[in-house]
């Protein structure tokens, strides 16, 4: 039995995996038709740019959350950074429960794909929201916002975003204790 109940789960994170990687293609095409930042017709600025390449995961760093930009407990992971003709921009954020971004904007927008847990996000001026494994959140060009884990659980997340000027992000202030706990009431997705 507990063999069954160790294949069930391992079954069930293996679907998980394969849907999160079909949620960010499907949000990486939807990136490239609206931001037209992939499909550029310019030819390769350099030889690296015209060929495939593998990132493995064995060679990319995680690292912690810069204090300035971060509340509480959060993994950091670069998973690719803008090259040649294309401005977009992907990484994969863990935040332990209670953990959060500070308040930023992006200059382009961003797309968070939310590949386990709970978290929550919030435009400045709006209600605090519920993200869960599987939802994809699209944050409009230049809106304020903030998100992390919720109280009571991690949440993981790919961010997607393009960068504009050398930036993909504007950091602004730390969202506060209260802001986080007592701000306006939770809204479900």
């Amino acid at each position: 039995m507990a063999y069954l109940s160790h294949a069930k789960k391992a079954y069930t994170t293996q679907l998980a995996i394969v849907h999160s990687f079909n949620l960010l293609f499907s949000c990486v095409l939807t990136v490239g038709m609206w931001g037209a930042s992939i499909a550029r017709a310019q030819a390769p600025s350099s030889a690296r740019d015209a060929s495939i390449e593998i990132s493995s995961a064995d060679t990319r760093t995680s690292n912690p959350g810069a204090p300035a930009n971060f509340t509480g407990h959060a993994q950091v992971e670069q998973l690719f950074p803008a090259r040649g003709a294309s401005r977009l921009t992907g990484g994969v954020v863990i935040f332990q429960p209670g953990a959060r971004s500070a308040w930023h904007t992006h200059p382009l927008g961003q797309i968070l794909i939310i590949t386990a847990g709970t978290g929550l996000v919030q435009q400045w001026g709006g209600p605090i929201r519920t993200m869960k494994t599987g939802d994809v959140v699209w944050i409009p060009a230049g809106v304020k916002h903030w998100h992390g884990a919720s109280p009571s659980s991690s949440v993981t997340q790919m961010a997607i975003q393009e960068v504009v000027d050398g930036k993909n992000v504007n950091w602004l202030e730390p969202v506060t204790d209260q802001q986080y706990s007592t701000g306006v009431p939770r809204v479900p997705r």
